[in-house]
């Protein structure tokens, strides 16, 4: 999908014109931008966060001269897909993720009453 087909969808889900919608497209996109060039992160609940990131000098090769070259430090955009996001493009993977967490914290769980009681007892055993 490319940004006249965005357009015309928003323009029929909430007839409006198309003028009207590329505007509104203009807006969010702009007030995106705006906000990660100040370095602040924008995060849609569920769709993900746009965020700034700083990448380091870094010695990179120029295949066509044979010569190492120097890559200055620069500051990208970066975008990280949210949970619902990902759920809905691959469903399987976001089902074996919930399943995963759901049976980890069950294993800490019971692990962690067992190292408190298992403390006092060396206590014990220190003090005579």
């Amino acid at each position: 999908m490319n940004r006249i087909e965005l357009v015309e969808k928003i323009a029929t889900a909430h007839n409006v014109s198309k003028a009207e919608a590329a505007r509104i497209l203009e807006t969010v996109t702009g007030s995106i931008v705006a906000a990660v060039k100040k370095g602040d992160p924008v995060q849609l609940i569920g769709f993900g966060t746009f965020k700034q990131v700083a990448r380091a000098a870094r010695t990179g090769f120029n295949p066509q001269a044979g010569a190492k070259i120097k890559i200055a430090a620069q500051k990208v955009p970066k975008f990280v897909a949210g949970a619902a996001f990902k759920a809905a493009i691959d469903p399987k993977a976001a089902k074996r993720k919930a399943e995963k967490a759901a049976a980890k914290p069950v294993a800490k769980k019971a692990a962690a009453p067992a190292k408190k009681a298992a403390a006092p007892a060396k206590k014990a055993a220190a003090k005579k």
